[in-house]
């Protein structure tokens, strides 16, 4: 544990810690004034340091995704003025951290023919087709920038390698949810698919293991909270003889006071989750068929209200975020919805104050099963028609992906060099098909929305860009403004390089 030392001679902090405690628990610290400049130097004896990049700020890639996709010409509808609305509303208070990318293409990721949402979902990062169900083509944005980063494939200690997370209920094919792939295909990291499991990895993996299995949450409630683990090295870095100032005490106190509410949101609904369970009556016999998940029974979708969906994603978002503000993690993907993703969603949708729709897929489909899914409000697009009920499943797939980026955008999220952790990071923001009607896969995988963050000012932001270029341009664009040397997709292929992209 840390040792207390006179108030004269403050131990410096690195720009980066974590509380460790009980060899189990790992509780990332805020960044403090007290982590720049010359106080860098050394840690206090239980403080893990991770090295970081130039300027004091650590290489950060993270792929977002969401499920269904948004028509091209709902996009160009969206972005004609050069501004952010209809649909991309939601995006516009980040619009000068972004730049959102028209008439990208990824036709190459149908080489084996299956449907836009299997295929543009493989393609989403990796800008390869699938290698079979549960690999894909090739690796991921995220993690040849990882490997670049830390050429052995191990970040420091206390920061996880790669966090695999998300919300969806369709099940079938990996790639449909799983964003983030190794150089030969296979899944980067396990899939933290609840917000327990997405705690329990946060939390719950001891710093310096580099991805020791997490522990499961119920079994911390034995000892009341992941807190009381580190309960002595925050009484100290708090108390007059620590390294931090007034501010900086405040601002932990705010910190452990977020990772209780956490844990507490996260207990809460994993409770209710077995409480329903515990309600059911016995499962039937184990059918002979080959069937999905629970979630995604027989791949004939689920119903599921607004406020359970937007409660259970937050969440997800939340301790997501979370981890990356306190640097245990500087990798992976996070996903809002499945590719092809079914569900009954029923509730009213608001934003801004207002009205948007209100959400009865069944009842305004007329139809039972998958056919009285979302999922048809795709199919049914058609470029002479309002689309109202697509409009507005879009405009809430914005909204969340919204909130997500804009954790990553406050005050908070302030780093060494003056920017936020979503302007320093490069967050890949894609989805699955530009058309999603099964008829024509030029159509469907063309036009595929693209958004970037500036990755330090590497590069632009607070822009519609029309790339008008392959997603492999797209990406190995991106890779080279990283200065990752290797490219992803053939090697003997003439590539271009999008110079838009670059500042």
């Amino acid at each position: 544990m840390i040792t207390p030392q006179s108030a004269t001679a403050r131990t410096p902090l690195p720009r980066r810690a974590v509380l460790k405690g009980l060899g189990a628990v790992a509780v990332g610290l805020p960044f403090f004034e007290e982590m720049l400049g010359a106080r860098t130097a050394a840690a206090a004896p239980a403080l893990a340091a991770a090295p970081t990049a130039a300027g004091g700020v650590p290489v950060r890639a993270f792929n977002l995704f969401f499920g269904l996709g948004i028509p091209a010409p709902v996009q160009a509808e969206a972005t004609k003025n050069g501004r952010l609305e209809g649909v991309l509303e939601p995006l516009a208070p980040l619009a000068d951290k972004l730049a959102v990318l028209r008439n990208v293409d990824q036709v190459r990721c149908d080489e084996n023919g299956i449907n836009a949402h299997f295929d543009g979902a493989s393609g989403a990062f990796t800008a390869e087709p699938p290698d079979g169900d549960a690999k894909s083509g090739g690796a991921s944005l995220d993690q040849k920038i990882r490997w670049a980063a830390h050429p052995d494939g191990r970040t420091p200690d206390g920061v996880i390698p790669t966090l695999v997370a998300g919300t969806y209920f369709r099940r079938s094919r990996v790639s449909r949810y799983v964003h983030s792939y190794r150089e030969d295909g296979t899944v980067a990291a396990p899939m933290q698919e609840s917000p327990g499991e997405l705690f329990a990895r946060v939390f719950g993996a001891e710093a310096g293991t580099n991805g020791a299995a997490p522990l499961d949450p119920r079994r911390r409630r034995l000892n009341r909270s992941v807190l009381d683990a580190v309960a002595a090295q925050a009484k100290f870095l708090s108390g007059p003889r620590g390294p931090l100032g007034a501010a900086s005490r405040e601002r932990l106190a705010d910190h452990l006071d977020r990772v209780r509410e956490y844990e507490r949101r996260t207990l809460a609904l994993e409770d209710e989750k077995a409480a329903k369970t515990a309600a059911l009556p016995p499962a039937p016999p184990q059918s002979k068929l080959r069937h999905g998940d629970e979630a995604d029974p027989g791949g004939e979708g689920i119903d599921i209200t607004l406020a359970d969906l937007t409660t259970e994603w937050r969440l997800v978002a939340d301790l997501y975020a979370h981890a990356i503000l306190t640097d245990r993690v500087r990798f992976g993907s996070l996903t809002y919805l499945a590719a092809g993703e079914r569900i009954r969603l029923i509730g009213d949708y608001e934003y801004g104050g207002r009205k948007i729709f209100s959400f009865d897929d069944k009842k305004q489909l007329g139809k039972s099963g998958s056919a009285g899914c979302s999922h048809e409000w795709w199919h049914r697009y058609r470029e002479d028609r309002e689309n109202e009920q697509l409009k507005a499943h879009a405009h809430l797939k914005m909204r969340e992906v919204a909130y997500f980026l804009s954790l990553l955008a406050g005050e908070e999220a302030r780093e060494a060099n003056g920017r936020t952790v979503l302007e320093n990071a490069l967050v890949t923001i894609s989805t699955e098909s530009g058309d999603g009607r099964h008829n024509d896969v030029k159509r469907e995988l063309s036009g595929v929305f693209h958004a970037i963050t500036g990755a330090g000012g590497r590069f632009r932001t607070g822009a519609v860009l029309d790339a008008n270029a392959e997603g492999l341009d797209v990406y190995n664009t991106l890779l080279a403004g990283m200065g990752v040397t290797d490219r992803l997709g053939p090697k003997d292929r003439d590539g271009k390089a999008i110079d838009l992209l670059r500042v």
